[in-house]
């Protein structure tokens, strides 16, 4: 069974809040298919943005999204980067496609700032969180409703799980396989990427 893995990409993405977690997925596929080549790939990993424009990210890279909002495949695990988000958050297309492409897939997941966005989609409401520690207040000042935490690198809530800071979503995102795929595959993903993967939140 190959899962769906669209992460959502905007002007003033985090860098790495986006390619930690692409990094991750796609490699654990390669090294799925090493172990198993008649099977399946377990994840194609795509890019999500507003429009089918070049997005802006952050120190100014530029980076092209596969798909737009509008007219993107099934989405079976949601990933939500940081970044700067508050241009976002005034975007109420967006929140609603948000809400609505969570309530179909079977994970939602966030990285830093990303989480505001998941807040704002109401898919965090009543539930423990987290963020980047610089944003943590904020969060908990908006959301009063979250119990926002900042001794975790990352909190899986069941069908959502959010992460601080850069290096953290790349160990939810571990983590993630190896709850949809296995143990084994996310040790030797963290092995191919040589990422020294820590795996208590």
């Amino acid at each position: 069974m190959t899962r769906n893995v669209g992460i959502y990409i905007f002007d003033e993405v985090e860098v790495l809040d986006l390619g930690g977690p692409f990094e991750v997925f796609s490699t654990a596929s390669r090294m799925k298919l090493r172990l198993a080549p008649d099977t399946a790939k377990p994840f194609e990993v795509f890019t999500v943005a507003d429009t089918l424009r070049p997005v802006r990210a952050r120190g100014g890279l530029t980076i092209q999204p596969a798909f737009e909002l509008t007219d993107h495949p099934a989405i079976d695990v949601l990933i939500v980067p940081g970044g700067e988000v508050g241009a976002e958050l005034k975007r109420e297309v967006l929140i609603a496609w948000i809400a609505r492409t969570s309530a179909k897939a079977s994970l939602t997941a966030s990285v830093c700032t990303g989480a505001f966005l998941l807040a704002k989609a109401g898919l965090l409401a009543g539930k423990t969180v987290t963020t980047h520690w610089e944003d943590v207040a904020d969060l908990r000042a908006m959301f009063p409703d979250l119990t926002v935490v900042d001794d975790r690198r990352w909190v899986d809530a069941g069908d959502v799980v959010t992460s601080a800071g850069i290096s953290a979503g790349i160990d939810m995102s571990l983590q993630l396989v190896a709850r949809l795929e296995g143990e084994e595959l996310a040790v030797r993903t963290a092995r191919q990427m040589d990422y020294d993967w820590r795996r208590l939140p």
